[in-house]
């Protein structure tokens, strides 16, 4: 029988364990249909995932679909176990990939298919519940296209005549052949899906086995069975116990066949296998033996672990995700830490997330998670198994540390009758990159075998930094040069020049101080997104709103974990539980209080004698250490990394100037030409090149400043922000929005013809479904109204991000937070209450103006009157005076 192996995952409460229980219900592999809320699941079968109603522990059910065997592994949902969930994904096939209809695609999801992409496995989409109805099969498709893959096509809808056009436009070869022939063959089909061009995606309720069958039916008849070598090959991907505690070693075979008795090695251990079990739930089957494409357990194996790969397969590297909250573990009265390290360690192995760290010095041991709940689990775990009731502190973030700029660091280690000395080049690496290593050195310089020593030297410590003594990452060490010596050389020598090349290449360093980041997903009451906006800025995160829908707006962003690690508890306190806070970890970048932080830590780089900083090296039959900034002076090879020239300072303590160098007029090149290359040539007419317009370069023309021209004004006025900030608009808005709408565009449009200021009115209309930004013309103004789920806010900060270097902007809003962003663009800023006044400034002005123009017009009889009829009145009056 064919074999398959699919995991299935999940963000948490998007009903992946409920799909599981319907694909094996309906497969006939279990009689009742369990429930998460009922504690009675079938692949639920620790006493904690039933209390806690949540996937801790990655588990394997075997079912058939037709011809084929699956083998389905359920892997936790929630992000502090998703390590182990990760350890899984190197096992896989094919990958279900469950999505909450109700919720859409979430933080976590987003996680999921980044891993899968990179892991390159082919995935099936399962939009469970449906039956909530709070969106629509076409939201969600166009959710899926735009937030995970251009490739995601309803399945639904096979059979149908759009069908064959929505799987052409997924890739260029299946468009070819749909125009060629007018039909996509099914072959074809299951090509695209295993190369992940193509990702069929159904829909359903998996509580009311709805759309369940139809799904399995997809799986069956779209995957692709592999095809195994020969010879054997095996993954391990996961280390459990079993009651009785015997240890048991999860594994697939990826190649050949695996007996009872067989010797299993990796290349640096032998063991033989016990028992070979073929697990399906809590329950298993005793095997002599397990064919390619098997999942199974095997006891007799002490020395396995995660990622290790057997036979001819390659081991895997470490998790992508990795612990970033450190607690100390304090062990219950009576109990000696020395003690509980090998239990702890037990747990370790089984724990893909987990690290114990024991410390010689404080005596006290030290673990390193993911997050509180995972926390809580190891608690319960000592508790039940070893009997301990152990305590934790209140923890502390995991920092790390980098560089960020190139240096070279060089160790030397030179007691008596010992010698070697190493260069190591080492560069700042991207976020996330880890640390590298390289040789870059010729046979010549040093031996291969010296050379390898050094990198595996290198490779076998946890280098930390000298900031805070936290681990060094995202770095490039390249081994560039070295010295050994035929005699006194030993291997440990170069293991001691290393170490220390590396400590004094990040003391010449500038180092930078990492922290962990948080990838948020925050749904809340549409009127509390100020508060929530103000919260992140003052957590030093980032944030925008994602969508706004039903009165609840979604925002997503990042911030440090260090500062959101609690802020669960305030959502829920402000949003009277109304609001909703998932994060995950989204890698390190620079840390936000460094300066706090580090001196937190109070960590002397040079006082700690298990990571020295200087080196060693002999004189008159002696070892002396030197300080790590005077090596570079007693070192045995020549530095390959030259300094940069600094300008040389002169006598009286300033720094000379730099020599200008001195141009060669043309022609006077044509004079040496003359003299010396054409001399033996005879009289020959010269060439005289005429008189340039402009100077030799060694007699450089003043140059003339331009004038900076000036730039076109630009007024952006945040218009709701401004009606409500203004009492009689506001007033005004209680009534009638429209009115108070129009009655601030005609201030503006007096305000506009008054002054050069190009003005944009801007509107919220990002609760209007299906909106489209609409930019309308109001007289001698502009206005907008923003698209669905775009804020006035969003639409203004754009526009000065991407207009600051071309116009003179200024923007009028009261909104605190955008202030910042906007002065953080280079824009002007004017407050609610600077418009009016400005407004009304103006106004007073022209109407001052206007008033000082007008010309006094008297309207007498006089002036009515002919010039005849004038005189006459004039001599009429004179007479009268006499």
């Amino acid at each position: 029988m064919s074999k398959l192996v699919i995991g299935i995952l999940a963000h948490v409460d998007a009903g992946k364990t409920t799909l599981s229980e319907s694909l094996l219900y309906l497969s006939g592999r279990i009689r009742n249909f369990g429930r998460v809320d009922k504690g009675n699941a079938f692949l639920d079968n620790f006493e904690l995932e039933r209390a806690r109603g949540i996937t801790i522990f990655s588990k394997q059910a075997v079912f058939d679909i037709g011809s084929i065997q699956v083998t389905l592994l359920d892997t936790p949902g929630h992000v502090d176990f998703s390590a182990e969930m990760e350890r899984t994904l190197q096992v896989l096939d094919y990958a279900i990939l469950v999505i909450s209809g109700a919720d859409g695609v979430q933080g976590h999801t987003r996680t999921l298919w980044r891993l899968l992409a990179l892991y390159g496995i082919p995935a099936f989409i399962f939009v469970n519940k449906m039956d909530q109805e709070r969106y629509d099969r076409n939201q969600l498709m166009n959710m899926l296209k735009s937030q995970l893959d251009e490739g995601c096509v309803d399945f639904g809808q096979a059979g149908k005549s759009a069908f064959s056009e929505q799987l052409a436009m997924c890739d260029e070869g299946l468009m070819e052949v749909y125009l060629k022939t007018g039909r996509i063959e099914t072959a074809q089909v299951k090509e695209a899906i295993r190369q992940r061009r193509l990702f069929p995606c159904y829909f359903g309720s998996a509580l009311r086995l709805e759309g369940v069958e139809e799904f399995m039916r997809g799986v069956a008849d779209y995957a692709i069975v592999p095809a195994w070598p020969q010879d054997f090959r095996a993954k391990v991907f996961k280390i459990s116990r079993d009651e009785q505690g015997n240890r048991l070693t999860h594994m697939k075979i990826t190649g050949g066949r695996l007996r009872v008795r067989d010797i299993l090695s990796n290349g640096a251990w032998e063991e033989k296998v016990n028992q070979i079990r073929i697990y399906s739930g809590p329950k298993y089957q005793a095997a002599s033996e397990a064919e390619a494409g098997a999942v199974c357990a095997v006891t007799g194996l002490t020395r396995s672990r995660p990622g290790d790969g057997l036979g001819g397969e390659e081991a895997s590297g470490r998790p992508i995700l990795e612990p970033v909250l450190t607690y100390q573990v304090i062990p219950p009265d009576g109990c000696d830490p020395k003690v509980l390290v090998p239990k702890l360690r037990q747990v370790e192995e089984e724990d893909p997330e987990l690290r114990v760290v024991w410390d010689d010095k404080l005596e006290e041991i030290r673990v390193q998670v993911m997050g509180e709940v995972q926390l809580e689990i190891l608690k319960s775990i000592i508790q039940s198994r070893f009997g301990l009731d152990v305590s934790f502190d209140s923890g502390r973030i995991l920092y790390k540390e980098t560089i960020a700029n190139v240096v070279e660091g060089v160790g030397h280690f030179e007691p008596l009758r010992h010698y070697a000395e190493v260069h190591l080049l080492m560069y700042p690496g991207a976020r996330g990159s880890g640390l590298r290593y390289a040789v870059d050195c010729s046979d010549d310089v040093l031996a291969r075998s010296w050379k390898k020593l050094i990198i595996s030297h290198l490779k076998e410590k946890e280098h930390v930094g000298v900031l805070t003594g936290s681990p060094v990452t995202d770095m490039k060490i390249t081994l560039i040069s070295g010295r050994a010596h035929v005699k006194h050389t030993q291997g440990g020598d170069f293991r001691e020049a290393a170490w220390r090349a590396v400590r004094h290449g990040l003391m010449e360093a500038e180092s930078v101080l990492l922290e962990p980041y948080y990838s948020f997903h925050l749904e809340l009451p549409e009127n509390m997104v100020g508060r929530a906006m103000s919260d992140i800025e003052k957590m030093y995160g980032t944030c925008r709103v994602t969508h706004v829908r039903d009165g609840m707006s979604v925002l997503e962003g990042r911030a440090p974990v260090a500062a959101m690690q609690n802020y669960q508890k305030d959502v829920a306190a402000y949003t009277r539980g109304t609001g909703r806070l998932m994060c995950q970890i989204a890698g390190y970048g620079p840390c936000h209080n460094a300066e706090e932080v580090i001196e937190m830590f109070g960590y002397d780089p040079e006082r700690d004698a298990e990571n020295p900083t200087g080196s060693v090296f002999c004189a008159n039959g002696a070892g002396f250490t030197v300080g790590w900034d005077k090596v570079k002076e007693y070192m045995h090879v020549e530095s390959c990394l030259k300094p940069e020239r600094r300008p040389q300072e002169s006598a009286d303590g300033g720094r000379a100037e730099k020599r200008k160098e001195k141009w060669i007029d043309p022609e006077e090149v044509d004079r040496i030409l003359q003299k010396s290359f054409f001399a033996n040539q005879g009289k020959k007419s010269v060439w005289h090149k005429p008189a340039a317009a402009a100077e030799s370069p060694s007699q450089p023309q003043p140059r003339i400043a331009k004038p900076k021209e000036p730039r076109e004004k630009y007024l952006l006025v945040d218009g709701y922000n401004i009606i409500f900030a203004w009492p009689e608009l506001k007033e005004l808005a209680e009534e009638d929005m429209d009115a108070a709408r129009t009655r601030l565009l005609d201030e503006l449009c007096k305000y506009r013809g008054v002054k050069k200021y190009r003005i944009i009115a801007v509107f919220d209309a990002y609760r209007v479904e299906r909106h489209k930004e609409d930019v309308l013309d109001y007289h001698n103004i502009h206005v907008v109204y923003t698209r669905q789920a775009q804020t006035a806010d969003q639409y203004i900060e754009r526009f000065a991000h991407d207009n600051q270097q071309k116009y003179d902007i200024t923007v009028a809003t009261s909104d605190y937070l955008q202030q910042i962003i906007i002065r953080g663009a280079g824009c002007a800023i004017w407050s609610a209450n600077d418009l009016r006044e400005e407004i009304i400034r103006t106004n007073e002005g022209v109407l001052r103006t206007f008033r000082e123009n007008q010309v006094q017009k008297r309207d007498s009889l006089m002036d009515k009157l002919s010039d005849e009829a004038r005189q006459q009145m004039e001599s009429l009056a004179r007479k009268e005076d006499q």
